[in-house]
């Protein structure tokens, strides 16, 4: 890697492995089952979840642990305790998969061969902490996986390797997000490989083409009628499993998931009006087309097929959602 040491990038590097989520679970597993010398997991600390707001530690946590692999938990990664545990490791290398804390420079130079990081998005195009929602939102075609090396700005590091996946017809984020994640082992272990045989070259980011996925939250989240099916369609899909499109039904918040286009032409429709229910799925005008709803969420309730939701929640034609 640029601006480190010249020597050959070691078949077995002894690795730091950083990672939180579920996305982050198949490469450390990964690391694991081909035989990579994990020298500590760096996670976030655990948080309270759930109903009960029990703390529970992450995902990676827990495939850690039942890996029997050494698990540190710092509050932040950069103060100069922490920097100093890390470097008596003696690390070659950084992997870092969906940690979720920034990295500063102190922290990042530790290693002898860098940082890397498996980031969700084609980069320079969604950088930031939620590249596969975006791509769904807009309605892109393609994303992918990229392997770069890290820098102190964000996701803006040199590329290493990239793996093109396309995104499937009515594909939520949720499913995008388990597919990227299941390819994403056998993604860093090619990068790995990739260095270690000295195949890969970095190839600097172009920063014109430079897009940004900013943070996802609830106050995004209500759907508005008047735009067309196939925006409408994509947002739905965007927010779905979370944290869930929503719509108002008098007073009460109803979420929608699994949306499809039925019609992208009709604009003679009134936006947010209920059509029917045909083939066990709600159907609802926009501002130019028509979308059905394959699943919904009343408050405080599970999500469930639209048929089976509309049975104990009966949502009557001519309706008016929004």
């Amino acid at each position: 890697m640029e601006d480190q040491p010249k020597e050959r990038f070691p078949e077995r590097p002894g690795i730091i492995f950083m990672g939180t989520p579920d996305f982050a679970v198949p490469s450390l597993r990964a690391l694991v089952e081909h035989g990579y010398d994990i020298l500590a997991v760096v996670t976030q600390p655990d948080r309270p979840r759930g109903r009960g707001r029990k703390m529970l530690p992450s995902p990676v946590k827990r495939a850690a642990m039942e890996l029997g692999l050494e698990i540190l938990q710092p509050q932040l990664v950069s103060t100069p305790e922490f920097c100093k545990e890390i470097r008596l490791k003696s690390p070659d290398l950084l992997v870092v998969v969906a940690f979720g804390q920034i990295l500063k420079k102190d922290f990042l130079d530790i290693p002898r061969w860098g940082p890397l990081n498996i980031h969700a998005s084609l980069l320079p195009k969604y950088r930031g902490a939620a590249p596969i929602h975006w791509a769904v939102l807009n309605n892109e075609v393609k994303t992918g996986l990229t392997a770069m090396r890290m820098e102190v700005g964000l996701d803006s590091g040199p590329i290493l390797l990239q793996e093109e996946v396309h995104i499937l017809s009515d594909e939520t984020s949720g499913q995008l997000h388990d597919r990227l994640a299941q390819i994403s082992g056998k993604f860093l272990i090619r990068t790995l490989k990739g260095l270690a045989e000295n195949r890969l070259k970095e190839k600097p980011q172009n920063e014109n083409r430079a897009t940004y996925a900013s943070k996802i939250d609830r106050d995004m989240s209500e759907i508005k009628w008047d735009q067309s099916a196939k925006t409408i369609s994509a947002f739905i899909r965007a927010f779905d499993p979370w944290p869930g499109a929503f719509t108002r039904l008098g007073n009460k918040h109803i979420k929608l998931f699994s949306s499809r286009v039925i019609n992208e032409t009709c604009v003679d429709g009134i936006p947010g009006s209920v059509t029917g229910c045909s083939k066990g799925a709600l159907e609802v005008e926009t501002g130019k087309g028509v979308v059905q709803i394959r699943e919904l969420q009343a408050p405080g309730k599970k999500r469930l097929a639209a048929i089976d939701f509309l049975r104990g929640f009966p949502i009557d034609k001519n309706t008016l959602l929004g």
